[in-house]
């Protein structure tokens, strides 16, 4: 009888412990409707600013230039590459992308730039959409944990702990903001870190960004002036009538 009832405690200890552990679970796709239920319906629909970017070889500034950059989420970003005037900008339309130097087009391709959907974008999908983009960006949010990173606590999508290889969105756990991503893209390690963030209403912007390639810095960015929900004319990203 006494044995019986060691056994039993046992499994009861061991059932306890169990249940303890699910509970602490991190549940990615309910991190993501955390994000989507504070943020749909509050995030600003347009958003206009300039930066300084300085582009690094060898940890060594190698070039500094202006950019003036224009989204509407979620479909529309541009950016205009140093002077207006010089008609070298780059043009996100939907799925596509399309390079411009001297005001002519020199490419099209597909849409390979997945920030302005992180960033704002994922508010104007429906949730199911957002789900789906998210895989098709390549983070699999079926996987994720909690750390403590820059001091600040945060969920993680991707990946089932720091020492997995895996693509992974960082995201700050008070504000439910992504603040760091990672992927690894044609046998290369892709990061960018996203900081100093603006409030605007009861959304945010990042207003400095670091980009890193196989762990070497190779972009830094610094906004200003930046505006929100301000009219953007849409012929900005008509690739096909190209204004300056």
């Amino acid at each position: 009888m006494k044995k019986l009832i060691i056994v039993c405690s046992v499994v009861l200890i061991a059932m306890t412990l169990l249940s303890l552990t699910d509970d602490k679970k991190i549940n990615g796709e309910k991190v993501l409707q955390k994000m989507y239920k504070r943020y749909a319906g509050n995030w600003y629909k347009t958003f206009t600013f300039s930066q300084v970017t300085e582009n690094y070889k060898k940890d060594s500034i190698i070039k500094t230039s202006t950019w003036h950059e224009a989204i509407v989420f979620p479909d529309y970003f541009r950016i205009s590459i140093g002077d207006l005037k010089d008609g070298n900008a780059v043009i996100f339309n939907k799925d596509s992308m399309f390079n411009f130097n001297k005001g002519k087009l020199v490419r099209k391709s597909l849409r390979d730039d997945d920030i302005p959907f992180l960033i704002g974008g994922m508010y104007f999908l429906a949730f199911d959409k957002v789900k789906d983009k998210i895989v098709q960006e390549g983070y699999d949010y079926t996987k994720a944990y909690e750390t403590v990173w820059e001091g600040k606590k945060m969920y993680v999508l991707g990946a089932n702990s720091e020492e997995e290889k895996a693509n992974k969105l960082y995201i700050e756990k008070e504000k439910l903001i992504v603040v760091r991503f990672i992927r690894y893209k044609n046998n290369n390690k892709e990061e960018a870190i996203l900081s100093n963030h603006q409030q605007f209403g009861k959304a945010w912007s990042e207003t400095n960004v670091a980009f890193f390639i196989n762990d070497k810095l190779f972009q830094k960015e610094k906004y200003f002036d930046c505006k929100v929900n301000e009219k953007v004319d849409l012929k900005l990203f008509d690739p096909y009538n190209f204004v300056r």
